[in-house]
């Protein structure tokens, strides 16, 4: 018997080893999240416990593509990049991620949910494209690049809570149309202070405005208006996700807890009279937890 025991020993250790390895990887999303998408982290906090750490290593993955564009210096390195998820996306399809953390948690979340891979697959490559440092050509185009990143990510969110829902996947469409527009407006400072500008050319053009104008952090009505005109967009969005809520399969609400944040910011953005430069833009929310909160509490979006 004893020798048995020795016998076993190993793969006991092992097993251990894999849910300790597990237990990091599922806290190394989370602290990511977190750190890098606060908003997104807080509104994961809400979700029943069964999706919760599926979106957690959704958001993560979300995540680690959105920082590439910021985080090298040449095309090139940010196009090697992308290839390690295209070819990590694949990996986790054939049950064989990559020892990666982030890899890790995503497959786990495949498994459990049978997620899309086409969802996946339009987040990559949406990024990819977007590693050009050119300014959308209209608002239409920046639209399209919220659809394939934002969106795709909601419709990856209501797969984890088991909903199949023509009217969830509409208000997930228009939401995330509306927050891809907004984090584009909230990106302006940090784009300005780096000389790039990447609105829409079309409305800067009709109101007169320059790239310049923004790289100096002009306060002047056009391009204030400029402001407005991309804010607007957004908010249609978000009153046509609303228009038919009571269509929508209430398991699906706790997907859409994301509108909670872009109404703060669009509220912010009209006190400060469409200064997209105004400090008070780039203050946390203090009272978005208990907004957040209220909102699934009283089972809407």
């Amino acid at each position: 018997m004893a020798v048995r025991a020795v016998r076993r020993l190993p793969s006991a250790l092992h097993r251990g080893n894999c849910r300790g390895n597990s237990s990091k990887a599922a806290t190394y999303c989370v602290e990511l999240v977190r750190k890098r998408d606060y908003e997104g982290f807080l509104c994961t906090l809400l979700l029943p416990p069964e999706s919760r750490h599926s979106v957690f290593a959704l958001r993560a993955f979300n995540v680690e593509l959105s920082q590439v564009k910021d985080s090298v210096s040449q095309k090139n390195l940010g196009l090697m990049r992308m290839q390690f998820w295209k070819d990590t996306l694949q990996e986790i399809y054939r049950e064989n991620p990559p020892h990666h953390p982030v890899a890790l948690e995503l497959a786990k979340a495949v498994h459990r949910h049978k997620l899309t891979k086409r969802w996946l697959t339009r987040i990559i490559d949406d990024r990819e494209k977007n590693l050009d440092d050119r300014a959308y050509r209209n608002i239409k185009e920046l639209e399209t690049y919220a659809e394939n990143t934002q969106s795709s990510l909601l419709y990856l969110t209501l797969e984890t809570l088991d909903v199949k829902d023509v009217h969830a996947d509409h208000a997930a469409s228009h939401i995330g149309k509306a927050q891809g527009i907004i984090t584009c407006l909230r990106a302006v400072p940090f784009h300005s202070s780096r000389r790039q500008v990447f609105l829409p050319v079309d409305i800067c053009i009709l109101h007169g405005a320059s790239q310049e104008d923004f790289i100096r952090g002009s306060q002047e009505r056009n391009v204030k208006d400029v402001i407005f005109d991309i804010a607007s967009q957004a908010h249609i969005h978000l009153e046509h996700a609303r228009s038919f809520q009571k269509k929508v399969n209430g398991e699906a609400f706790p997907a859409f807890n994301i509108t909670v944040p872009l109404d703060s910011y669009l509220k912010k953005l009209r006190k400060a009279d469409f200064n997209i430069f105004h400090p008070s833009l780039q203050r946390r929310d203090p009272w978005l937890p208990l907004s957040l909160y209220i909102q699934s509490w009283r089972k809407n979006y």
